[in-house]
């Protein structure tokens, strides 16, 4: 009975040393990928303090372009409206003519009866 809790120990404490061996890999991994986004982040921050000022200037721009929109857009409406083709009206259609003429029967034709006339 001694002898099984022993190993029943020593079985527990190898089990939770391999548990600790892998939280502790998956800890550096993530510790390393924690580093490389800060330094991702500290090469924005250094981009953005570049770009930073002319922010708003771009902003006062977009503004000017913004209010000049709804003028904008009402003058291409009128360019549009002049510039649209508009098709002339089609004349009536003539009625149906055949196109040989008067029809002769041949139907009389094969009995020998010539009309007068």
């Amino acid at each position: 009975m001694v002898v099984f809790s022993v190993i029943d120990i020593a079985a527990l404490i190898a089990g939770l040393a391999f548990y600790l061996f892998w939280v502790g890999t998956l800890l550096a991994r993530i510790a390393g990928n924690l580093a490389e986004c800060a330094a991702i982040v500290r090469t924005i921050t250094s981009h953005a303090k570049l770009i930073g000022p002319g922010v708003e200037h771009i902003n006062e721009t977009g503004g000017v372009v913004a209010g000049a929109l709804p003028l904008l857009y009402g003058m291409a409406e009128d360019i549009v409206a002049g510039a649209t083709y508009q098709p002339a009206e089609p004349a009536p259609p003539e009625p149906a003519r055949p196109a040989s003429g008067s029809r002769r029967s041949r139907l009389l034709d094969s009995v020998g009866f010539a009309p007068r006339g």
